[in-house]
């Protein structure tokens, strides 16, 4: 992203940038959200802007803070200079850690109801 400056930027550009430093197109992301890439090129391009819900998803994919992504302003700026390869293998961590997260919640949950039927059964 050549023409990126700060004082200029839009929702978009800052969307492109952040994606771009992440190593992403445009479908990757799309894919990432469920949505189609025609909906990141409508926001990159600012022909449109997400909902709140995916603000907040957008800043997690992609490692900023919601406050810079939409206003350009305070901490938050891509990658803090990181290479975005090291950047996308802790996220890959990460997101196997929370699925690994979600598969043991609900597996816990399964024996809390086995254990709350025995109670009632008995």
């Amino acid at each position: 992203m050549d023409d990126y400056t700060d004082d200029s930027a839009t929702f978009g550009d800052r969307l492109a940038l952040a994606r771009e430093m992440q190593g992403m197109s445009q479908a990757q992301l799309a894919r990432r959200l469920g949505l189609k890439t025609a909906t990141i090129q409508n926001w990159e391009d600012d022909r449109s802007e997400p909902r709140a819900n995916r603000v907040q998803m957008l800043a997690g994919f992609l490692n900023v803070s919601i406050i810079w992504l939409m206003t350009g302003e305070g901490e938050g700026a891509p990658l803090n200079g990181a290479p975005a390869e090291d950047m996308m293998s802790l996220v890959e961590e990460l997101r196997d850690l929370r699925l690994m997260h979600l598969k043991m919640a609900e597996r816990m949950a399964r024996l809390e109801k086995r254990l709350r039927d025995r109670q009632e059964s008995s």
